[in-house]
């Protein structure tokens, strides 16, 4: 993945869902980062964020190419 300023979020939701999602995008050749709130708050030893809901990050340079595949997958996961 190139550096946090090219990352855009395309996806929040539960960590299910965004692991699902992470490996469709990963299966065309587009990496993916997930960043779980709630979880590093934990880890830092205070809670921040809502249990069980992430965000996922893309590359600003894969977002046309992803766009199918995350406008498919919210269609069929309401």
């Amino acid at each position: 993945m190139k550096n946090d300023s090219d990352l855009v979020k395309v996806f929040t939701g539960s960590e299910v869902s965004g692991i699902l999602l992470k490996a469709e995008l990963e299966d065309i050749g587009i990496p993916a980062l997930i960043k779980n709130d709630f979880q590093t708050g934990i880890s830092a030893g205070f809670a921040g964020g809502i249990p069980y809901m992430i965000d996922l990050y893309i590359n600003e340079s894969d977002r046309e190419k992803a766009d199918p595949i995350i406008k498919e997958f919210k269609q069929n996961n309401q």
